[in-house]
């Protein structure tokens, strides 16, 4: 799943950690989300959503295949 997280936080100013306190994860979580090497769950989705004020679609948009 490709995602817009890496814009969105350092548009915002925000460390890795800092954006993984607010959401409670570790920074590792969201590295490893930035970095296409997992994919977030539901409810992580629904809060990263709710920080950036925008959907969940606005963020994460499934890889297109062929």
């Amino acid at each position: 799943m490709e995602n817009d997280l890496p814009r969105r936080r350092e548009a915002e100013g925000l460390s890795q950690g800092e954006l993984a306190e607010v959401v409670g994860v570790t920074r590792q979580t969201i590295n490893a989300i930035e970095r296409d090497r997992y994919d977030p769950s539901l409810d992580l989705a629904f809060k990263l959503a709710a920080h950036f004020e925008c959907h969940i679609e606005d963020i994460f948009q499934p890889e297109e295949t062929d």
